[in-house]
């Protein structure tokens, strides 16, 4: 798979975004929020992510809060979170679980062990 274009969406559709990702570059985490949510995620950089719609959102910071976690309060899906990656650029950390036509399950994601951290 090489960089598409996706569109992506909370349950309700009250924030809703465009993305170009390369879903080759998937990842599954267990830290204490990934695991539970159950996310498949993708990271991509700041201006590969457009918001279509913002709002309402809540936003949830826990751990070493670098991490952004934004989720609609209405149907409570988190579909993105937002922070700065290792090399200090902008990064958004995409819910593949959210991406139109995608089936997450059938992608080969890395796991990351996100609870040692």
């Amino acid at each position: 798979m090489t960089r598409q274009h996706y569109q992506g969406s909370c349950q309700c559709g009250s924030i809703a975004y465009e993305v170009d990702a390369d879903l080759d570059q998937t990842f599954t985490c267990n830290c204490s929020r990934c695991q539970r949510l159950g996310f498949v995620l993708t990271f991509v950089p700041k201006a590969d992510f457009r918001l279509t719609s913002d709002g309402p959102v809540t936003e949830y910071l826990f751990n070493r809060k670098q991490i952004h976690h934004r989720f609609c309060p209405t149907c409570g899906v988190e579909s993105y979170a937002f922070g700065t990656g290792p090399d200090g650029a902008e990064m958004v950390a995409v819910n593949v679980n959210c991406l139109a036509g995608v089936n997450p399950r059938a992608l080969a994601s890395q796991a990351v062990d996100g609870a040692s951290y």
